[in-house]
This record gives structure tokens, sequence and C-alpha cells, in this order.
């Protein structure tokens, strides 16, 4: 009222004075502001109308997909981002039917590439199921890094200045972050790495990855320890060969018999080609760097010594040309109560885990063979661990380990075969005895589920992995983790050692695979690529390179010094449970839901990075060697065993046949 009362007061003085112009002035700036307010109303109510998101993300994705096809599939990659966030917003806004209807239009988009994150987020139905929900916290806690190259993203700017979004703009500026490079846009075919999830800072992945990362092998490693010996053995072997064929020489001017020398002559022949074949063979993985072991490493029996000399000794070279002999191991009968299985380094024993929180080891000597009832052996007075030999069918004995309390999701046998882990819903982790037949240890650490579990190349350590997010380092000696790797977003759903005991490879349902530095438990490269949960990783012999395998059927292939993609593989259709390296890392098994063991050539593929480094991995793809098809038995495990045979176990499913 006051300001009103001034302003008449005003308008009579200007009228006494004679300030027409002044007046009139007064009268347009009063009609102004007044029409300013009526704007200002406006445009509030316009900030509150929920048509706002619908209207924006239209308007965005008509202009995506009329853009120049050259940079059209860069550009595409911004919709999936402001889709979901414009999708949450509406949802934390209240605005429950206006965001089923957006989420509903415009799913068609991102259903190829992002069916499991929709699946979930159709659940949705309330602002507290964002709080409850771990995808949609992590959507809305984290940001998207997308990789555009420079004339995409003025092209973007250009668009979101013109068109004066709003509601994209703030999406865009509060979840998304942008690598932008020079030159021309990327291949549609390396669309796998561009759009990812990371944690608030933005640089996070590239301040990880500048970490040095020491992929050697160990020093003075019992492997080449026996290689020495073998190269010793045959260098001996080759001086008795000079000798007896000296004598041979010998007895031949002394008028023996031709037959026998020939037979001799053949055979160390046969002898030195074995020999130079092992020492071909070994070189490729002697070549790798050595590197001192951070963890103290137990001491190795001189029977495994002997045991590791002999299989090196008979051991085959592998490579495109020559494939391994596979042995497949059927589990049949298990009415999908079969979760897990492993096998054993030399394929003598084989183990499943269950859904009634059983473990069962088989002996593949004993197959076939008829059972004996034993007593002394399975009473140890143990109550958490039993030996029953029981009659499968009349053909079947196995050993029966009953301690959990859940289903088991993981086992692993020790490198030597004397010991058993298993991990299980119930969070604890179990170590048994393979010759005692009993429960020794329960590990209690995590607070869920415990996802997988995997000894060390040496044995005496352990790595396990999580629902709780984390991946712990165990010792057996000891109840409690040594360390505790955190930095997951979500669920570590597999863990694997790399070949030198210094690091462990973790792979997660936040769709990204870690490196972890054993001793200070500090992530030190984070591979960000997959575009779905992460279910198996291998290392190669060398330590170099690193394969994972995701739900959608993707494999990739890492360089553990750059963390860069060398190369993905694409041929699975479903889920690759497995993965193993050769030997002398010549080739990579893979196998899958899909019912298939999969061959595929890692020598082209590290060769022609090696030559072409300037180019970008996508150039490099790993060849296709062979594809084994089962007739319904989905791959479980695979092992290559030391002398190069890969054994592989699996379920029958009869729904698929």
């Amino acid at each position: 009222m006051e300001d009103e009362e001034m302003e008449k007061k005003v308008q009579q003085y200007l009228q006494r004075k004679g300030f027409r112009l002044t007046e009139l002035a007064l009268q347009e700036e009063r009609n102004r502001l007044s029409t300013s307010a009526i704007s200002d109303v406006a445009l509030d109510r316009s900030e509150n109308d929920p048509a706002r998101y619908h209207d924006g993300y239209s308007k965005l994705r008509t202009w995506a997909y009329s853009s120049l096809d050259q940079y059209k599939h860069e550009l595409l990659r911004v919709l999936y981002p402001v889709f979901i966030h414009c999708f949450m917003d509406l949802v934390a806004e209240g605005h429950m039917q206006e965001a089923r209807s957006f989420f509903h239009t415009f799913r068609e988009d991102h259903e190829v590439m992002n069916s499991r994150d929709l699946q979930k987020l159709e659940a949705v139905l309330s602002p507290s199921h964002l709080e409850e929900m771990e995808l949609a916290r992590s959507l809305r806690q984290n940001k998207f890094k997308i990789k555009l190259c420079e004339y995409s993203y003025e092209l973007l700017l250009q668009y979101l200045q013109k068109t004066q979004a709003l509601v994209v703009l703030g999406v865009i500026n509060e979840h998304i972050t942008f690598e932008v490079s020079p030159g021309q846009p990327s291949l549609i075919s390396d669309d796998a790495d561009v759009v990812a999830l990371i944690g608030t800072s933005k640089d996070l992945a590239k301040q990880i990855n500048q970490k040095e990362v020491h992929w050697g092998l160990l020093e003075d490693s019992v492997e080449e320890r026996m290689e020495k010996a073998l190269a010793e053995s045959d260098k001996i072997e080759a001086e008795n060969k000079d000798a007896d064929a000296e004598d041979n020489k010998k007895r031949n001017a002394e008028g023996g018999k031709q037959g026998s020398s020939l037979k001799k002559t053949k055979k160390d022949k046969l002898v030195g080609a074995t020999g130079k074949n092992v020492r071909t063979e070994t070189s490729m993985v002697s070549v790798a760097p050595r590197v001192k072991p951070e963890l103290t490493l137990p001491a190795t029996p001189i029977e495994v010594e002997q045991s590791i000399l002999e299989d090196l000794r008979n051991r085959a070279q592998l490579n495109s040309v020559a494939l391994p002999s596979v042995s497949f191991y059927t589990f049949l009968n298990t009415h999908n109560g079969l979760n897990c299985s492993s096998i054993s380094h030399d394929g003598s024993m084989v183990v499943g885990g269950f859904s009634d929180s059983s473990v069962k080891v088989w002996d593949m000597s004993k197959i076939g063979q008829p059972a004996k009832t034993s007593g002394s052996q399975g009473e140890n007075g143990s109550s958490q661990g039993e030996r029953i030999s029981v009659v499968n069918e009349g053909k079947r004995p196995y050993t029966l380990f009953q301690g959990h309390s859940g289903p088991v999701y993981s086992t692993a046998f020790s490198p030597f075969g004397d010991f058993l882990l298993s991990s299980s819903s119930d969070s604890t982790i179990r170590l048994w005895s393979t010759k005692l037949n009993a429960n020794l240890v329960c590990y209690k650490g995590h607070n869920y589920p415990v996802w997988d579990v995997q000894f060390s190349p040496v044995g005496h350590y352990f790595a396990s992995a999580s629902h709780d997010r984390t991946a712990r380092i165990w010792t057996m000696d000891k109840i409690q983790p040594l360390r505790i790797m955190a930095g997951h977003l979500s669920d570590v759903d597999c863990v694997q050692w790399h070949v030198n005991c210094n690091y462990i490879a973790t792979g997660s349902s936040d769709k990204t695979v870690r490196l972890w530095d054993v001793q200070t438990g500090e992530c030190i490269r984070m591979f960000i690529g997959h575009r779905s949960m992460v279910l198996s990783l291998a290392m190669s012999p060398d330590g170099r390179y690193m394969a994972s395998g995701d739900e959608d059927g993707t494999i990739m292939m890492w360089d553990l010094s750059t963390g860069r993609c060398v190369s993905p593989l694409l041929g699975h259709s479903s889920c690759v449970w497995t993965l193993a390296f050769s030997c002398e890392g010549a080739l990579l098994a893979s196998g899958s839901a899909d019912c298939t063991v999969k061959l595929w050539d890692v020598t082209s593929s590290t060769k022609a990075l090696k030559t072409e480094d300037t180019k970008g991995g996508s150039a490099n793809r790993l060849r296709l060697l062979k594809a084994l098809p089962t007739k319904s038995t989905t791959v479980y495990s695979l092992r290559f065993s030391r002398r190069n045979l890969l054994f592989a176990s699996g379920a029958l499913s009869l729904s698929s046949s």
C-alpha cells in the first residue's frame, strides 16, 4: 500500500508541475513491470509442469535422429542418460502417471542396449523407491561419461543454446560428463565403451589408470625353476644322444645290426624334437619381465615340483593350427540344483555346488567302479563336514560335504588339489580337506551372499567377491580377511588372481572391471566398456592381458599396462560363465550359457597390437578358431591342465533340448 500511495503522490506532483513526458514514461515503466510479473508467474507454472520433460526429451530425440549420419551414432549416446534422469526426476517430483507415460513412450529407444536396467527401473513406483533401489541410487549419485568427437560436441552445444532446453541442459550439467577427442567420430563398432557410469569425479578412471602396474611373472617361480631344470635335462639328453651316435657309428663299423641303429636314430630325433618343442613353447612366457612377490609365498613340496616337471615335459604346444583336446564332464539329473562347478588342475576331481547347500566331489578314477562303504575316513568327529560315499544309479560314488546353510554359489580347488573352498548365500566361506574329507575352517566377514571365491596360483591365499560390493583377501590360517577392496558401485560378481599374486581383478554388476594391489588394497586400474554385469575373468600366463566376459555374451581383452581394450570378442549369444587361457597363452577358451565352448586365437591379436600400437584396439579383433557346441549343456567351468588338455564341465539342461 505504501508503494501505491507513493506512486499516486509522484503522479500528482508531475501533473501539477506540468511534466507530461515524465508522467507518460512512468506509466510505461509501470505497465512493463506488471507485464514481466505476469510472465514470471507463467514461467513458474511452466517449471512445475511435468510435460516439460516429455517435450525436452522428444525434441532432443528428434534432433539427434535427424543429424548427419557421420555424427548421428555419437549424438544418440546422449539420449539414454537424459531419458533415465528425466524419468527419475518426474518420479522424484511425484508425477507418477506422467513418469509411467514418459517411460513407456520412449522405452523402445534403449531396449536393445539397456534392457536389464530398464526392467529394474520399471519397478520404480514412488519417490521412496528411488532411495531403496540400488540401481536408481547409483544412477542418481554418479555421472555418465560419454565420448564424443569435437564436432559432435559443438553440435550438441549449439542445439542446447539455440533451443534453450532448460530441462535437458540441467540433466546434462548434473549427470553427464563428456570426454571430447579431436578428429573424426569414433567407429560405430567402438560403442561398447563410449557410455559408462563412473564415480562422482569425472577424472576418476583416468586418475586410477595412471598408476603403475608390474605385470610380469614372479622371480624364481616353481615353473621357472622347472623349465630351467627341463632345459638342463634336455641338454644332457642331447649330449647323451651325441655319445650314443658315436657308439652306433663304431658298432656299424664293427658290423653291428643296421636295424637297431636305425631305430635308435629315429628315437633320438623324436626326443630331440620334443625337447625343442618344450623350449620353444616356454620361451613365449619366459620373455615376460620378472617381479618380486609382495606376499610371503608358501614353500612348494618336492613331490609337487616333480609332478610339475613331468607335466612340463609332456605339455602339448597349442596354436591356431594345433587345437587342444577337450574332456567335458556333464552333470545329469541336477534338476536346476547345480549352481557352480570346478575342476582340479589335473582333472582328477570335479566339484559341484548345489542349491540345497551341499558340496559334492567326484573322483574321476572311481567313476564306473562299485562303491565302497567307508567307515574310518568319514568318521573324523567333525559336525560340519562328513563324507558319504553313495552310488548314484549304481555308478557314481561321490564325497558329500555339508555345512553351509544356503545355496552354494562358488567352489575352487587349491593348486595341488588337497583343499577345496566353497562360498554360499549364508555369507560364509568354508575350507574343506579333500584328503580328510572334512570341513577345516569357516570364514566369516562378508555381510551378504558370497558370489565367487578363488585360490591364488600358489595356494594358501584366496580372494572372495560378494553382494556387499567388496572383494576380500584371505589366508588359510586366519579367520579374518587381510584386505578389503571397496569401490565398486554394485555387486562384485567374480574375482581372479594375477599370475604373480600381487594383484587381483574383480568384475561387477556396475559393468566395470577393477584391478587391485594386494599389498595396499588400492584400485590401480578401472576397465570401462562392458554393457552388462561382468561374470567371468581370466589372466594370461605372462600376466600382461586379462579377459572378461559379461551377461550379454561379450568378451573383452584388456592390456593391464595401459588399461586399454585390446579386442572385443563377439560370438556368444548368452552369458559367458567361464574363461581360460592355455598354458603358453596362445589360445583363449570361453564357455557360455548358449551351450558352446569357443576357442579364440590370442597370438594374432597381441602381435597386431605390438606392431600397430598407434592404432585403436578396435582394429585388432581376436579370431574365432573353433566353436564346440554341446547338445544342451550349459558350460559352467573351463580349465587347462598343465599339459594343455582342456577340461570343461556343465549341467545338462532338458529345457533347451
